[in-house]
């Protein structure tokens, strides 16, 4: 504390606030598993880093959106980087701005991707994507489509494995269901229909394209060379995530300080560029050990930078969960644990947080659950709780209880010594941390 000022009887408070590290490790919440002895792969792992920083810290579990609900990526970090009250964009927004197009506000915006197909019971259903060595042929496809479109003022963005991003001018409301089945064992090819009454019309003529796409692709001589050469014809355009881009605040006008992310995938490049966050990309490294310890080296350098919230982004765990190997999980766990070496050293001076962004079993026919997630938090003001390990099953046991996606910046910020006194007002929004630089009234 510093001396006392002229006619305060109280010391005003040194600036000790510090930065935040947010670590996600994708997918990393689990379920029970037999061949785990019962224990989710976070608890059957050997994981001496993460255990040490749950001694030393305190835990509780992440539960993005509640008891039940399986949160995607996107939904829950928009609500973890402190967006849950704003107008979620779509996805397809994001994975343009990510691929470093130009997305205009007000434009209906979807994702969409070449598929193969079969047909039963009178109805299309999906039976694969475009593969590696699909690329020239998803080209041409698209190609052909582009110019189809264009009379509709429709544009045709490639995204490269026969994916793209479609704009449709003249249409401003782009938020529509998807055509995409996503469950293509359970669900077929699907009608896009609208979520609001003011999206009708584009979801309209977003069909009336789709119908348009599979006749052309068909009839297309790159499909009929393919089936002569025993390869399925990509002769279904589906379309997902559909949205509009629209002005929001950025995430220093939401929370009141810096935000940077170490990014390694479009969905996250887009996320920070749409909230005006710096950005480190590091292509993923094919060992999850290296490929985590280069991404926190990435984080000290943007917090080195003047960043105040670093996030950092590992998919290994959630691409080892889809793949229903409990096992590849569990191992995939040990070699990130490694990885994370370097938080126990930034914890001395920083705010540090493990957990997920959603759980994906290694086991049964889900994608993602409502399941929890572990949350382990670590630095110099965190008390440390009576859990000794990490894992759901332990994090169960921490002081935190359960936490939901947008309570947890709020969290990380008092603990960094930068709450947001409630009541004081130090700008127009009510930022989640105390601001870093508000507008400061100029010299007479």
């Amino acid at each position: 504390m510093t001396r006392l000022q002229h006619g305060e009887d109280q010391p005003r408070p040194v600036d000790d606030r510090m930065p935040v590290v947010l670590v996600i490790l994708d997918g990393l919440g689990d379920r029970p598993i037999d061949e785990l002895d019962g224990r989710t792969p976070s608890e059957a792992a050997e994981t001496p880093v993460l255990d040490r920083l749950a001694r030393r810290g305190a835990s509780g579990w992440h539960v993005p959106f509640g008891w039940g609900r399986a949160p995607s990526s996107e939904l829950a970090h928009w609500a973890l980087f402190g967006c849950a009250d704003l107008p979620f964009p779509g996805r397809a927004v994001l994975e343009g701005l990510g691929a470093g197009l130009d997305l205009p506000l007000g434009v209906a915006t979807t994702f969409a991707s070449l598929r193969t197909s079969r047909v039963a019971d009178g109805r299309v259903w999906i039976t694969g994507r475009c593969a590696r060595e699909d690329a020239a042929d998803a080209e041409a496809l698209l190609d052909e489509l582009g110019q189809r479109f264009a009379p509709h003022h429709v544009t045709l963005q490639p995204l490269g494995r026969g994916e793209a991003l479609l704009q449709f001018t003249g249409f401003a409301d782009g938020f529509v269901s998807d055509s995409d089945p996503f469950f293509e064992a359970l669900h077929p090819w699907l009608r896009v229909q609208a979520t609001n009454a003011s999206s009708n019309a584009f979801a309209e003529a977003l069909n009336d394209r789709l119908l348009d796409a599979r006749r052309l692709l068909q009839r297309s001589a790159v499909n009929r060379v393919r089936r002569e050469h025993g390869r399925p014809a990509l002769d279904v355009l589906t379309t997902k995530w559909s949205g509009t881009r629209q002005a929001i605040p950025g995430f220093l006008e939401t929370t009141g300080v810096a935000g940077a992310l170490v990014t390694d995938a479009r969905l996250y490049r887009g996320l920070g560029t749409l909230l005006v966050m710096a950005q480190r990309d590091l292509a993923p490294l094919p060992d999850p050990a290296a490929d985590l310890s280069g991404r926190l080296a990435l984080a000290e350098q943007l917090i080195e930078e003047g960043a105040r919230f670093v996030h950092v982004h590992s998919k290994a765990t959630d691409e080892a969960g889809h793949s229903k190997d409990p096992w590849a999980k569990l191992r995939v766990l040990e070699a990130l644990d490694a990885g994370l070496a370097g938080l126990e050293r930034l914890a001395e001076r920083a705010i540090v947080a493990i957990t997920g962004d959603h759980a994906t079993p290694s086991v049964h026919g889900v994608l993602h659950t409502g399941d929890p997630t572990p949350l382990v938090l670590a630095g110099p003001t965190v008390r440390a709780d009576a859990v000794e390990a990490f894992g759901e099953r332990f994090a169960r046991q921490g002081w935190f209880g359960v936490v939901q996606a947008h309570e947890l910046l709020p969290l990380l910020f008092s603990h960094a010594n930068r709450p947001m006194f409630l009541g004081h007002r130090a700008g127009a929004r009510q930022t989640l941390a105390l601001p870093d630089h508000p507008d400061a009234m100029p010299l007479a």
